[in-house]
C-alpha cells in the first residue's frame, strides 16, 4: 500500500461519514414532514384549519396569552363565512374555539419548526463545506420548496376566509401533494447520499416504469385530497358498493364531466376508491422487480399499500371515524415514502448498495 493510499483513506472515511450525516439528516426532516401530514389531517378533519384568520409568519408563533388575546382571535373569527354559517349557528363557544386554534397553531408552528430544521443544518453544511458535489443545488431546491409549501398553505387559507365556508379542495390538494412531493424528494436524496457513502457516487435514475408508477399514485392521492376537501367521504359508508351501487347514484353532470370529475363528491369517492387498485397492481409489479434488489424496499412497499387498503375500507365503513381517516393520511405518506424508495432502487446502476 503506498503512502498516497494510506494519506486517501481518512479523507475517504471523513466523506463518507459526511454522507451518512447527512442523510441521516435528511432523514430526520422526512420524519418531521411525516409528522406534518398527520396533523394537517387531524386539522382538516376537526374544521380547524380556518380558526387563525392572518399569516404572520414570525409573531404567529407565539398563541394567545391571556384572556382578551383570546377574545381578540375569536372576534377575529366570527368574522369569517364558517362561523357566521355554520359554526355560530351550530353554539361555537370559547372553549370550542379554543381547541380548533390549537390544531391549526400546532400546524402552523411545526412549519416553522421544519423550516428550522432544514435551513440551519443546511447552512452549517455550506459554511463546513460538508455537502458532495452535485448536491448544492438539490438541496438549496428542496429549501425553497419548504418556503413555497407555507405561502401554498396561506393561499389556501386565505379561500376560506372570505366567500367559502372552507377552503378550496383544490388548493387543499396543491398543499397536500407539495407536501408529499417534498417527502418523497427527501427521502430520495438521502439514498442517494447513503450510496454515495457506500461508494457509489452515481444518483438513482428515474426510469419509465418508475414514472408510471409515480403518475399513477398521484392520481390516488390528487382524488384522496379532492375526497378531503370536498367531504366525499361522507357520501357513502357501504363497501365495496356505495349506497347499494357500483356507480353511484348523485352525480352531477349539470356542468360536464371535467367539472364532475374535479368538483362532484359522489364521483371524486368513487374514483379514489376503484383507482386504488390500478396503483395497487402497479405498486405490486415494483416491489416484484425489486425484490432481488432491497428485500426490505419491496416488504415496505407491500406492508404499506395493504395497510392502507385495509384503512381506507375501515374509514368509510365507520363512516369516517377520526382516528381511522388520520391513520388512513399517515399511511399514505408512507406508501410516497415506501415507492420513493422502490423507485429509487429500480433507477440505480446496479445492485451491489441494496442495503440503503
Amino acid at each position: 500500500m503506498t503512502s498516497s493510499t494510506i494519506s486517501a483513506m481518512p479523507s475517504a472515511r471523513g466523506s463518507a461519514a459526511r454522507a451518512v450525516a447527512l442523510s441521516n439528516w435528511l432523514l430526520s426532516v422526512a420524519f418531521l414532514v411525516f409528522i406534518m401530514v398527520i396533523v394537517g389531517g387531524i386539522t382538516r378533519l376537526t374544521e380547524s384549519g380556518l380558526s387563525i384568520t392572518e399569516w404572520k409568519p414570525i409573531m404567529g408563533a407565539i398563541p394567545p396569552l391571556n384572556d382578551a388575546d383570546w377574545l381578540s382571535e375569536f372576534e377575529k373569527y366570527k368574522q369569517i363565512p364558517e362561523y357566521i354559517e355554520i359554526s355560530g349557528p351550530a353554539g361555537m363557544t370559547l372553549a370550542d374555539f379554543k381547541f380548533i386554534y390549537f390544531w391549526e397553531w400546532v400546524h402552523r408552528l411545526l412549519g416553522r419548526v421544519i423550516g428550522l430544521a432544514f435551513a440551519l443544518p443546511f447552512l452549517y453544511f455550506a459554511l463546513k463545506r460538508a455537502i458532495p458535489k452535485g448536491y448544492g443545488w438539490r438541496l438549496t431546491g428542496l429549501l425553497f420548496l419548504g418556503g413555497l409549501q407555507g405561502f401554498i398553505g396561506w393561499w389556501m387559507v386565505s379561500s376560506g376566509l372570505s366567500e367559502l365556508t372552507d377552503v378550496s379542495h383544490f388548493r387543499l390538494a396543491t398543499h397536500l401533494l407539495m407536501a408529499l412531493f417534498i417527502l418523497a424528494c427527501l427521502v430520495w436524496t438521502a439514498l442517494d447520499l447513503r450510496r454515495l457513502a457506500n461508494g457509489n457516487a452515481t444518483p438513482a435514475r428515474m426510469t419509465g416504469f418508475g414514472l408510471a408508477v409515480a403518475l399513477v399514485l398521484f392520481v390516488q392521492l390528487l382524488f384522496g385530497a379532492y375526497v378531503a376537501g370536498l367531504n366525499a367521504g361522507y357520501v357513502s359508508n357501504t363497501w365495496p358498493l356505495m349506497n347499494d351501487n357500483l356507480v353511484p347514484d348523485g352525480i352531477d353532470f349539470t356542468f360536464g364531466a371535467w367539472a364532475a370529475l374535479n368538483n362532484d363528491p359522489y364521483l371524486t369517492h368513487f374514483i379514489h376508491r376503484w383507482w386504488a387498485w390500478v396503483a395497487v397492481g402497479f405498486l405490486v409489479v415494483l416491489a416484484r422487480k425489486i425484490r432481488g434488489q432491497s428485500r426490505m424496499a419491496s416488504i415496505a412497499i407491500h406492508s404499506a399499500f395493504g395497510t392502507q387498503i385495509l384503512l381506507g375500507i375501515a374509514t368509510v365503513m365507520t363512516g369516517m371515524d377520526i382516528t381511522l381517516a388520520v391513520l388512513h393520511q399517515a399511511v399514505g405518506a408512507l406508501v410516497v415514502a415506501a415507492t420513493a424508495w422502490g423507485i429509487h432502487v429500480l433507477g440505480r446502476d446496479d445492485g451491489a448498495f441494496s442495503r440503503a
